[in-house]
């Protein structure tokens, strides 16, 4: 080859300067990320010392393509179902900051003499933190077994999906140039919509297709589908109107609710370090030193606004959800910083061409800055704490406290709640599918039977039956189908007070389907005929087919459940599972909070000082106050382990404690002949539930130790809510009351049939 093709020299040059960089900054223990960006600015237009990119247009295109693979990536990782797992107290964190940042964001872009444009893409900038960062000051500082450390992981996770939404209504409403309510509540509705459908799309249609390829799949093919179904996400998102970026965040979303989801991240790692480190080097390439010095002031704003007002509108956040104020003021220092997608909505930004050149240098040294005060911000959390409480009225501090525990004084849910949630979950599923039904009907099916079919009245009947022969099992879900679970049979046994209101509910959502029968059919037909002819038919043919209906629809969610499970059942089926398997997200430690208290997986050093002692030799409980949920042994789980158990090396082992208990028990567990520290992991197996002692649970007058919670759960009661007061791991002689709360931990699938069951 004679001639080398600039992007080929360009390409090189990118990454032997990404390569040298991040070699420096590994070194030196910061981030790889700002090595990259230290790498794009050297080899950038503004720097003369070294050689430079000659063809920024193609770098830019493999930028974009890095983008994407970063969010697929991303998708991966995310899986909906752990957005469900979250929590209340995550979610509403995150959406304190959220609004907070995002809007202080904006009006300091106004302040500064800003464009509109300009303000709201710095808002949508500081919206989001660095898991990156975070996790690796986490794992320096030794805090990921505090409490406070699983509300920062649930803040990221629901920060990264807000953002990702954020930047399709950021893109809407740089295309349009509108801002009128309406239009970005259809813009949010249309989104809504799309997600849903696409996720139902998916997860129906991807892992059977997975499955039944599965002996064609070696790892090539497997990458090359993968890559392909991405970037076919990508534009069928572009085509309706969404990002790129979104499309490729959807595809991976649902991916991983595939068996084959650790596989493709394992098989796509290469390839988005490859195209990553291409997007993270293009973006120094855009900093001009010059426009940094120039822009200092707003560059030390932006910062300050960072540190404090993230610092705050977490906080506060976590108030509100029911945090003490000490875990409160933890979260908010550790989530002050700028993110990694700050770069990819400036980038956003830039290719739409309605940002100014010099917001994004301004969002790298603000970002750059609050990266390397990360650490120092959540080393001093608990010093700066102290400060406070020295500095507020002692009313205020105890009003706080006062919210919090009241605020986690959470009952069982009602029966109403728990069916009306199961009416909402068949209205909206199905519904949804029945509205992109009807889109396809109309734009795709009447205009193909035009080309074919002459006959208007024919064409009509023949879609008519086309269509709702598809819809059919949907409808009759959307109008008949009953909820599956205990709420609503207790409630039916209930004649005398909720007869009435379910009578109310059923014929609320019959008059919705029908109305959407009607409105269907007034597409093919007209009005009058829709009304005294299709339509009284349609509703015969559902009462006559019922039943056969009904088996084919549940054929149909019969799949679409087993493939929304597949991962975790084929998870619980393996005979070995390894340590990374520990790693999947517990629930148990958003559910401990009332008592500040949560569980840590911890292993056993194989040099140990008591290793072969019984628990009870140990006696771990009566010294520190902690208690031992389970004990894995290879692949055995011991769950609620008793007073004869011994610990073996390599043991997992559930501690259940408060942070001030971890720290004063973690030197007695780490206590061994070289000293070497335990690892945290976490369990998904073990789950908290609480229950209520009432007239269903019939505990009353039980002692612990008599109410066989142990031997049906296999588990243990880890605390007891009474009169407002908290007991934590109590005694088994202790006699269960009147309107206790009590919380269970131990194995998911017992608890929760002793739950269905009560």
């Amino acid at each position: 080859m004679g001639h080398l093709p600039k992007l080929i020299e360009d390409l090189a040059l990118i990454l032997i300067a990404g390569a040298i960089t991040t070699l420096i900054f590994r070194r030196i223990k910061q981030p790889l990320v700002l090595g990259y960006i230290i790498a794009g600015l050297i080899v950038g237009p503004y720097t003369s010392l070294t050689p430079t990119v000659a063809d920024s247009a193609n770098v830019k295109t493999l930028a974009d393509i890095g983008v994407i693979f970063l969010l697929f990536s991303l998708g991966l990782e995310f899986s909906f179902k752990k957005l469900m797992r979250v929590g209340g107290s995550a979610s509403i964190t995150a959406f304190v900051e959220i609004l907070f940042i995002t809007f202080a964001g904006y009006l300091a872009g106004k302040a500064l003499g800003w464009s509109t444009m300009d303000s709201l893409f710095l808002g949508g900038m500081l919206a989001s933190s660095s898991t990156t960062i975070i996790i690796k000051a986490f794992d320096e500082l030794g805090v990921k077994t505090k409490q406070y450390a699983r509300i920062v992981f649930g803040v990221l996770v629901v920060e990264d999906i807000v953002v990702i939404l954020l930047m399709v209504l950021l893109s809407t409403v740089a295309v349009s140039q509108q801002f009128e309510g309406t239009e970005l509540l259809m813009t949010v509705l249309k989104l809504l919509f799309f997600l849903v459908l696409w996720f139902i799309a998916g997860i129906f249609l991807l892992p059977t297709i997975l499955k039944r390829a599965k002996k064609l799949l070696d790892e090539e093919t497997l990458l090359i589908l993968s890559i392909g179904l991405c970037l076919g996400m990508v534009v069928v998102a572009t085509q309706v109107g969404f990002s790129a970026e979104l499309g490729a965040f959807i595809m991976g979303s649902i991916m991983a609710e595939t068996t084959s989801a650790e596989k493709v991240e394992h098989l796509i790692k290469p390839v988005k370090d490859l195209f990553g480190a291409v997007f993270f080097v293009s973006v120094g390439m855009l900093i001009d030193p010059a426009t940094i010095m120039e822009y200092k002031w707003p560059v030390l704003l932006i910062t300050l606004l960072t540190l404090f007002g993230k610092l705050f509108s977490t906080t506060l956040g976590a108030i509100f959800s029911g945090q003490p104020l000490k875990q409160s003021v933890q979260v908010g220092m550790s989530m002050a910083q700028i993110g990694e997608f700050a770069f990819i909505v400036a980038s956003l930004g830039l290719s739409l061409g309605v940002t100014s050149d010099f917001l994004f240098p301004i969002a790298v040294g603000a970002s750059a800055i609050t990266t390397f005060t990360t650490p120092y911000m959540i080393k001093y959390s608990e010093r700066f704490y102290n400060w406070l409480v020295k500095v507020l009225p002692s009313q205020w501090v105890t009003a706080l406290n006062n919210y919090s525990s009241s605020a986690q004084n959470i009952q069982a849910e009602s029966a109403w709640k728990v069916l009306l949630k199961s009416y909402a979950n068949i209205a909206i599923t199905n519904g949804i599918v029945l509205l992109a039904l009807i889109l396809l009907s109309i734009r795709f099916l009447v205009p193909f039977l035009s080309e074919y079919v002459e006959d208007e009245t024919a064409r009509s009947i023949i879609g008519l039956v086309v269509s709702l022969g598809i819809s059919t099992p949907f409808l009759w879900a959307l109008m008949a189908k009953k909820p599956d679970n205990m709420a609503y049979k207790e409630l039916w046994l209930d004649k005398k007070y909720s007869h009435g209101p379910l009578l109310v509910v059923e014929i609320m959502r019959n008059v919705l389907g029908i109305l959407l029968i009607g409105f269907w059919v007034d597409r093919l037909f007209s009005t009058k005929v829709a009304i005294l002819v299709a339509l009284p038919i349609i509703v015969i043919v559902l009462l006559v087919f019922s039943k056969r209906i009904q088996k084919f629809y549940q054929r149909i969610e019969g799949r679409f459940l087993v493939n929304l499970n597949a991962r975790e059942t084929a998870a619980a089926e393996k005979e070995s599972r390894t340590t990374d398997n520990l790693k999947s997200q517990f629930n148990a430690q958003s559910d401990l909070s009332p008592w500040d208290a949560h569980i840590v997986d911890l292993e056993v050093n194989q040099h140990a000082e008591y290793i072969g002692k019984t628990l009870l030799e140990l006696a771990w409980r009566e010294k520190y106050g902690i208690n031992i949920v389970y004990i894995k042994r290879g692949d055995k789980v011991i769950y609620s382990p008793g007073r004869h158990n011994k610990l073996l090396p390599f043991d997992h082992v559930g501690i259940i404690a408060t942070d001030e208990q971890m720290q004063a028990f973690k030197p007695a567990f780490d206590a061994s002949d070289n000293n070497i520290g335990a690892e945290a992991h976490t369990v998904d197996d073990i789950i908290v539930q609480k229950i209520v002692v009432d007239e269903h649970t019939r505990l009353k007058g039980l002692s612990i130790r008599d109410s066989g919670i142990r031997e049906k759960t296999n588990g243990l009661v880890a605390g007891i809510e009474r009169d407002q007061k908290r007991i934590l791991n109590p005694d088994s002689s202790t006699v269960f009351e009147w309107g206790d709360i009590v919380w269970i931990v131990g194995e998911r699938k017992k608890i929760q049939k002793l739950t269905a069951d009560l």
